[in-house]
């Protein structure tokens, strides 16, 4: 191979070619121009100032083009990282929460360098259900503050943002139908001087960008406990999220990504964004899908202009963007939570069809979220029960058969089925210790060992055997269940 060749296999697929140069260009802005409505609307759910939230996007698009593990995914600041730490601002205000942020990076760093994306395949689906559903509901839970005690305006302004994101779409997808209902409602609300709360309300837009610096918060352990559980809850729904959006990325690119690159670095962004001043942020879906599936973009430049593109929106147009209404965000909100919301989960005809485990999993996952406002609390409690659920029904699949020989001198016992915690617990029941002949064979050939409760069942049993005076063999083990067998048999009593 030529070095000019060598050369050009060497440059970014953007470089190469002129046509990806431009899609990923304009898919980078596309994604911009609807970034902003959603990066105020998610400042304003965390408590801080549209600023903040503007900052994260831009730092954490820039960032993660360049560490993160999935190509054209965009990371900015979101709503499952908003619910998470707006309690810590509200509480002890926005020092606390970009350390939290800091904090959440270094967590993520070291969970990614651990190899937690792996863990992500024991997550179920119900509980991955349960998690987007709970996260719809938070969602639109967020916006019914901004609905009470407002002008009578407020509401037909909403409507009317929430019809033209339903039928904008129908005329052309080329622009954002949030970005558009904001622009209408905003020209709207200007031109007729309709007094309503606007993003203005809430706080300063940049005027320039974003400088590092290090939180505004004493340097003590007292602050490392307050923002700890706040940071380690941030960064598994940071990972949670990124991950499952990697996932999808993968099957509609039919690509495969680096998981525990992409896990390495959100934590990288994070840290960047929290020194930058910003609120933190993951992967977002609905962006993403922008990018990858409406605007065809497949490169990391796509990602990289996005960040770009939206502060150069924010300092060339700040004093526009304070004009926008509240109530166009709370429509674009309420539609997100409607479009995230797996409608097809709760349909009747499909409750029918699910077992009642995988209902309840699901449903438990969404009540532990919307009790606790913490996505990490209901993923992990859904993942119990999840487990709890498979338990049950994975013990009742042990069976026992007996079959005695003719001459009444052998009984064969036929264990079928998965033996752990807890279905072996049953196993000693199921046999006639008094009853039985001299010799006793337990046959385990369609059965597998997988854990010392199952050994201490087969030891009780030979023991209980054993006291009668009668003998008792185990056959047909695989080599996995004869290795554990042999390893931990008469080790599990006391005074062995």
């Amino acid at each position: 191979m030529s070095p000019a060749a060598l050369l050009r296999g060497l440059k970014p697929e953007w470089l190469r070619d002129p046509r990806v140069w431009r899609t990923e260009v304009l898919a980078g802005l596309v994604v911009a121009l609807a970034l902003i409505p959603e990066a105020i609307s998610f400042s304003i759910i965390a408590g801080v100032d549209p600023a903040v939230g503007l900052f994260a996007s831009f730092t954490m698009a820039v960032t993660v083009a360049i560490v993160g593990g999935r190509r054209a995914m965009i990371s900015a600041a979101t709503g499952a990282v908003a619910l998470v730490i707006a309690p810590l601002n509200r509480e002890h205000g926005l020092g606390y929460l970009v350390a939290a942020v800091i904090l959440a990076g270094v967590f993520q760093v070291v969970l990614g360098a651990l190899g937690v994306a792996k863990l992500m395949r024991f997550i179920p689906r119900s509980v991955m259900v349960g998690f987007v559903n709970s996260l719809a509901i938070l969602i639109f839970m967020a916006q019914v503050p901004e609905m009470r005690n407002v002008p009578w305006a407020v509401y037909p302004l909403i409507a009317a943002g929430l019809a033209l994101m339903v039928f904008f779409p129908r005329i052309t997808t080329v622009v954002p139908a949030p970005l558009v209902s904001i622009l209408v409602l905003t020209v709207i609300t200007v031109a007729a001087g309709i007094a309503v709360p606007t993003v203005g309300d809430k706080g300063a837009l940049p005027s320039s960008l974003p400088v590092p610096g290090l939180p505004d918060v004493p340097f003590t352990t007292d602050t490392l406990t307050t923002i700890a559980p706040y940071a380690f809850a941030m960064a598994l729904v940071g990972l949670m999220e990124s991950l499952m959006t990697a996932k999808l990325v993968d099957d509609i690119t039919d690509t495969h990504s680096n998981k525990t690159r992409e896990s390495v670095g959100q934590g990288i962004a994070n840290i960047v964004t929290g020194f930058f001043g910003g609120m933190g942020g993951c992967a977002m879906i609905g962006q993403t899908m922008i990018n990858v599936k409406v605007s065809g973009a497949r490169t990391r430049l796509s990602t990289f202009l996005a960040g770009a593109f939206l502060m150069v929106l924010c300092i060339v147009f700040g004093p526009v963007v304070s004009d926008i209404p509240m109530a166009a965000l709370v429509a674009v909100m309420v539609m997100v939570s409607f479009a995230t919301f797996d409608w097809h989960s709760v349909a009747p005809k499909t409750l029918r069809r699910m077992p009642a485990g995988e209902i309840t999993v699901m449903v438990v996952t969404v009540a532990v979220v919307v009790a606790t406002h913490n996505l990490a609390i209901g993923v992990v409690v859904g993942s119990l029960t999840a487990m709890v659920v498979f338990a049950r029904r994975v013990a009742h699949l042990a069976e026992v058969t007996a079959v005695v020989d003719p001459d009444r001198t052998t009984v064969v016992y036929r264990v079928t089925g998965e033996l752990f915690f807890a279905s072996s617990n049953d196993l000693v029941g199921q046999f006639d210790y008094a009853g039985d002949p001299e010799k006793v064979v337990v046959d385990l050939s369609a059965a597998h060992i997988w854990d010392a409760s199952s050994v201490a069942a087969l030891d009780a049993i030979e023991t209980k055997y054993a006291q009668r005076g009668k003998s008792v063999e185990i056959t047909g083990l695989n080599e996995p269940s004869a290795h554990l067998h042999d390893r931990l048999s008469g080790e599990l009593t006391a005074g062995h």
